[in-house]
C-alpha cells in the first residue's frame, strides 16, 4: 500500500544533466517521508535518483517544493529538480514563467529553449552557511584553502590543479562531514578551463558522487568570482553536461537543459 492510501503511487522520473530525481506530485494527496525516500532511493532495489521532490500547492506561488536526498535527509534545495519541474509544470499550464517556493525560498522560473531559476542570492556569512564558528568564508581553514557558499545548503568549494584527478568519493566522504559544517556540505572540486569557463566534479551530501548539482554549480560560480578567478557569468561543465550561471543583483540565475524521463507506479 502507498503512503497515499492507495494500491500504488505515482510518480515522475526527471533528470537535469543526469542529476535525477523521482518527482510525486502531492496536490492529490501523497505524502513523503524519510523511509519511503530511503526505500524508493535504493538503486538496487528501488526506483533511484539523487534527490526526491514532492510538489505541493502554494498559496502565494505556483508550486512549493520539499527534497529529499537518496539517505532519507532532507535537503533545502536542489537547483536541476527546480528547473524540471518548472518545464513540466510550464508546458502544464502553457505558461512561461512560473514562482515556487522551497526552503531556500521564493524562486522564479522562466521557460524557453532553456529553463532558468533564480536560486537567489548567495550566503556569504559564515552564521548562514551554516558554518560552526566564525572564519573567513573565503578561505577556510581546511588544506585545500577552500571556499564556503550558501546556497539554501551548504557548500565546500576546492579550486585544484584538475578535478578529473581527484579521487572524488574518497575526497568528497572525507569532508562531507567535516566538523565546521554542522549540516554536513556538498563538496566540489573545481579547475579553470579557459576565460569564465570552469570545470567541476561534486560529491552530494547525502547522495554521493553526482553527474551534476544545480546548486553546486551556483556555489562554484560565487567562490571563482568571489576569488577574482572569473567574472560574474560562467559556463560550468559538469560530468553530465554543462549550465549557464549568472550571478546578478537579484540572485544566482541557472539555466540549462531538462529531461522528462518516464512515469511509474511505487508498490514498494
Amino acid at each position: 500500500m502507498a503512503r497515499d492510501g492507495t494500491d500504488g503511487l505515482p510518480f515522475m522520473k526527471m533528470h537535469g544533466l543526469g542529476n535525477d530525481f523521482v518527482v510525486i506530485d502531492g496536490r492529490g494527496g501523497a505524502r513523503v517521508d524519510a523511509d519511503l525516500a530511503r526505500a524508493m532511493g535504493d538503486r538496487h532495489r528501488g526506483v533511484g535518483f539523487d534527490q526526491l521532490a514532492l510538489i505541493e500547492a502554494g498559496s502565494d506561488v505556483d508550486l512549493r517544493l520539499t527534497f529529499w536526498n537518496a539517505d532519507g535527509s532532507t535537503a533545502g534545495a536542489c537547483g536541476n529538480a527546480t528547473r524540471c519541474i518548472a518545464a513540466w509544470e510550464m508546458a502544464r499550464r502553457g505558461a512561461d514563467s512560473l514562482t515556487l517556493r522551497t526552503e531556500r525560498g521564493v524562486l522564479q522560473a522562466t521557460g524557453g529553449d532553456a529553463v532558468s531559476v533564480n536560486m537567489g542570492a548567495p550566503l556569504l556569512d559564515w552564521r548562514d552557511v551554516p558554518l560552526a564558528e566564525e572564519v573567513d568564508t573565503l578561505h577556510l581553514p581546511i588544506p585545500g584553502d577552500p571556499v564556503a557558499t550558501g546556497m539554501g545548503n551548504p557548500h565546500c568549494t576546492f579550486f585544484v590543479e584538475d578535478a578529473e584527478a581527484v579521487d572524488l568519493p574518497a575526497f568528497g566522504a572525507a569532508h562531507e562531514h567535516h566538523p565546521l559544517f554542522p549540516e554536513r556540505t556538498n563538496v566540489q572540486v573545481a579547475h579553470l578551463l579557459g576565460p569564465d569557463h570552469l570545470r567541476m566534479r561534486v560529491w552530494e551530501r547525502g547522495a554521493g558522487v553526482t553527474l551534476a548539482s544545480g546548486s553546486s554549480s551556483c556555489a562554484v560560480a560565487v567562490a571563482a568570482a568571489r576569488r577574482g578567478l572569473t567574472g560574474r557569468r560562467v559556463r560550468i561543465d559538469l560530468d553530465g553536461g554543462g549550465l549557464e550561471i549568472d550571478w546578478r543583483d537579484d540572485g544566482v540565475w541557472m539555466t540549462g537543459p531538462t529531461a522528462y524521463v518516464f512515469d511509474g507506479v511505487w508498490h514498494g
